[in-house]
């Protein structure tokens, strides 16, 4: 196998350290690497890819039968016979890698290299140090026939999900998310079995996430034989082991063996290779492929027989019905029921992903084309709830071909809702309530009315968010799935409309009502958003980081990727950067997993926030870009991808561009949350821009109300950053003394706040407004005191106009000279501006003077240092 000639996917990090250890051998020396990993791991692969990047490599490969062949690798690698003697092959292989350039010595199989090989490797590595030589013995881990080989070790563990999916896509294959975590844990990641699954497997089973998935070929017929070698007691221990499943005990497995001795069968399956020799009580495979090379090799008509059995010996009354579903190959109305039954149980729980198997199940044993058709529907709402957009999609063709239902149409437009499309949402949702009998039927009516709940959230419509949440509480029976979930979200609709104690309280009594399970992850995570809203920012911390560990107990994907966006959030205004992109790492994977972009705009608003303020302006666009293209016809989608836009703006200085982008806002705000101070921090961002785009009155006008309203909540944080702005503009109009007191009362606001970004930018403003008012020495202390905030942040791009601030204002500063030319710090200021490119309007905005002055300043710029032009002024600074 080659590099090229198969495709090769992951491994990233491992080529990297290898290329990087082998550059290192032209002034390190000689250094000595194994590469370990199971037969089939891509060590090989790896180390061809790592070969095709160096200027010069030589490559052996071991094998049994010349295990005794004295010399025999060295021989390979001189392309010449080998010296027998370890000394002699040595000094022979000195000879032939002594040069200036670093080279990569492969010795592949290395487990089956002879002795003296082995030994001249190891002189090699004593008495030839000075080589720029790199020596990596690949093997299956065995111990190596020469222990004195002092070798740093790399260990390949299999591939991950997505570098499945990547390597499944390279040989055309397009996998659903869950089929390919379902590919990955079948194989370990194992790229050989991956690859030999893809070619042997049919196309159409890739395309069915339900499908069942064999042993590749290969594995197939080792196992089989292994079964032969494990003699009648270990084989039917292996077998029933492969019928019960994960976690199944040695008890369970041996009584329905029926063998009499299981320690002695256990041996026996060990022995042959089957089991690990590790756990008594509970098995283990000692491959996970086993398990289903197991059941290829028993048969189909064998495996039912053993599920049948295995429902009388199993305990546990959803396992029982596991192997009943398992063995039942046609409809069977009773037990349609009872696997029904099960599903809601699990549905009502919150524990969606098992629901949404159980009434796909429900409907495969089902005879009644209705009731048939109703657990289909039941079952893609279900993996919608679990957050599997992508499976639900995949489905919907068979969904729109039945008949027209209120439950059909609410089904369809839950999806629309996490996919982003309002529109299509809002026409499906608005049928099946015209259809619907809530006499009747008042439990699909709850669904519905639910759906609306779900609608009206991701719109920012509180008023109708309660009105919906208030009408499905109504019509849903207390505990049912629909009458939680709306419980959980109404209180996000009393904040959004205006009632944030209400919300508060709200969520208190629910937390206190609904401790466990996957159902609490919903309520930890919306008291978690309430919480961040209204300042109460470490309980939010502690909420939110509640619902992203509830997903490993079964929780909601949906409710998990919610409570990254605003995880995300909290670490953001808290100055937990790195934090905080970590989280956005999770929720990404999560939401190319699940297909639901609802959430991406949020998160992409964190993550391109950070980038601008750190100066990585490439991922600062690469964000913006993304959440642009997610961008629905959602509030909930369009507000954090302007908002993020005008940050970026903001960053750059640029303030017409603020507006341009964040002035959209307006028109969306009207009967939405983002009226509510502290829900969307967007006020202080577009009235900022109004006052340093020399719109004061426009800015007058925008803050009275929102200021009226942060103060009739008495939101701190709110009333805080929307005084900075009342304080530039006063400033802006020569009233010093009353802009001092907005900054103050801001900065008290945030007192005992763990807003650190705001904090720095109340500062940053204060300092700019009093040096633009000639007060150098306060405004220094102020700009000082945001520099110091932007700098514990990594906020780089701030922390540089902090740096120009403080040169402009001329305190604690050194004058730059230029061949013996002085500036002014202001001069000194604009000159490095306009150099970097920056208009005069920008500049002015940027260091908060008039256009005017920013051209008076460069005419005399262009006198002191001889120049014509901005190029010429340019050009003298590079």
């Amino acid at each position: 196998m080659t590099g090229t000639s198969v495709a090769f996917v992951g491994r990233v990090r491992e080529i990297d350290e290898l290329t990087r250890r082998c550059a290192m051998a032209r002034s390190g020396g000689f250094s000595l690497l194994t590469v370990t990993g199971p037969a089939g791991i891509g060590k090989t692969a790896l180390l061809r890819q790592v070969a095709e990047r160096l200027p010069a490599a030589r490559w052996a490969t071991a094998t049994p039968w010349e295990t005794d062949l004295a010399g025999g690798v060295v021989s390979q690698l001189l392309q010449e016979a080998a010296p027998t003697d370890p000394i002699a092959a040595a000094d022979a292989l000195a000879h032939a890698l002594t040069g200036d350039d670093p080279v990569l010595v492969v010795i592949d199989d290395a487990q089956h290299a002879d002795l003296v090989s082995l030994q001249a490797v190891s002189t090699l590595s004593r008495h030839h140090r000075g080589l720029p030589v790199t020596v990596v013995l690949a093997t299956d881990g065995s111990r190596l026939p020469t222990p004195d080989l002092d070798a740093e070790q790399i260990r390949l563990t299999g591939l991950s999900r997505s570098e499945v999916a990547e390597l499944a896509s390279a040989t055309g294959r397009i996998l659903h998310p869950a089929m390919a975590e379902r590919l990955t844990r079948l194989t370990d990641g194992v790229p050989r079995h991956v690859r030999d699954l893809l070619d042997e497997v049919p196309a159409a089973t890739w395309t069915r996430t339900d499908a069942r998935l064999p042993a590749p070929r290969a594995v197939a017929r080792r196992v089989a034989a292994q079964l032969d070698g494990a003699g009648p007691g270990g084989r039917a221990l292996v077998v029933a082991l492969a019928v019960l499943g994960e976690h199944s005990s040695l008890a369970d497995a041996a009584l329905l063996a029926g063998v009499d001795d299981p320690l002695a069968a256990l041996e026996s399956a060990i022995g042959a290779g089957l089991l690990a020799p590790r756990d008594i009580a509970e098995p283990r495979w000692a491959e996970s492929l086993t398990a289903a090379a197991v059941i290829d090799a028993t048969g189909i008509s064998a495996t039912a027989e053993l599920h049948r059995h295995a429902a009388d010996v199993v305990t546990d009354p959803a396992a029982r019905l596991r192997h009943r579903v398992a063995a039942t190959p046609v409809p069977d109305p009773a037990l349609a029921d009872d696997v029904d039954t099960l599903a809601r149980s699990h549905g009502n729980n919150g524990a969606w992903a098992q629901a949404a198997e159980l009434f796909r199940d429900a409907g495969r044993l089902t005879a009644d084309p209705l009731l048939r058709d109703e657990r289909l529907m039941l079952s893609v709402d279900a993996l919608v709830a679990a957050g599997d957009c992508i499976g639900a999609a995949a489905l919907v063709p068979v969904v729109e071909s039945l008949r027209e239902t209120p439950l059909r149409n609410a089904v369809l437009a839950y999806l629309a809702i996490l996919r982003g499309r309002a529109t299509e949402a809002e026409l499906r949702l608005q049928r099946a309530w015209d259809i619907v009998n809530t006499g009747r039927d008042p439990g699909t009516a709850a669904f519905i009315a639910q759906r609306h709940v779900l609608h009206a959230l991701v719109h920012c419509q509180g008023d109708q968010l309660v009105h919906w949440a208030d009408r499905a509480l109504e019509l849903a029976d207390p505990g049912s799935p629909a009458a939680i979930e709306a419980s959980a979200i109404r209180g996000l609709g009393l904040l959004a409309a205006g009632q944030p104690r209400r919300a508060t309280s709200a969520y208190e009594e629910l937390s206190a009502r609904v401790r466990h399970g996957p159902q609490a992850q919903r309520v930890a995570m919306g008291r978690g958003w309430v919480q961040l809203m209204r300042d109460d920012v470490d309980a939010a911390r502690t909420s939110l980081e509640t619902a992203v560990a509830a997903a490993s107990l079964g929780g909601s994907t949906r409710i998990t990727l919610w409570a990254y966006g605003w995880l995300a959030r909290v670490q953001f205004v808290t100055g937990e950067w790195d934090d905080a992109m970590v989280s956005v790492a999770h929720g990404r994977l999560l939401a190319d997993s699940s297909g639901i972009v609802l959430v991406t705009p949020l998160l992409e608003w964190t993550a391109g926030q950070i980038a601008a303020l750190r100066g990585d302006w490439d991922a600062a666009a690469e964000a913006a870009r993304t959440a642009a293209v997610c961008t629905g016809e959602y509030a909930m989608m369009r507000i954090p991808t302007l908002l993020l836009q005008g940050q970026i703006a903001e960053a750059h200085a640029d303030y017409p561009a603020v507006r341009r982008f964040v002035d959209p806002l307006r028109r969306i705000a009207t009967g939405t949350s983002l009226q509510e101070p502290g829900y969307w921090p967007w006020p202080d961002l577009l009235a900022n821009a109004l006052v340093l785009d020399g719109d004061l009155a426009g800015a007058e006008e925008f803050l009275r109300p929102h200021e009226q309203r942060a103060r009739a909540r008495g939101h701190r944080s709110a009333q805080a950053r929307l005084g900075y702005v009342r304080g530039r503009l006063l400033g802006a109009r020569g009233d010093i003394a009353a802009a001092r007191i907005c900054f103050d009362e801001s900065l008290a606001q945030l007192d005992g706040l763990p807003l650190r970004y705001d904090a720095a930018r109340v500062n940053f403003a204060y300092g700019q407004t009093l040096r633009r008012a000639g007060k150098r020495r306060a405004a220094d202390a102020a700009i000082s005191a945001a520099r110091e905030l932007y700098a514990s942040l990594g906020a780089a791009t701030y922390v540089a106009r902090c740096d120009r601030e403080l040169k402009a204002g001329g305190l604690n500063q050194v004058r730059d000279t230029n061949d013996g030319i002085e500036l002014t710090p202001q001069e000194e200021a604009v000159t490095t501006l306009v150099a970097r490119g920056l208009s005069n309007r920008d500049v002015a905005a940027e260091l908060f003077v008039s256009p005017k002055t920013v051209q008076y300043h460069l005419t005399r710029i262009y006198a002191k240092l001889g120049v014509r032009s901005r190029a010429e002024l340019a050009a003298l600074r590079r």
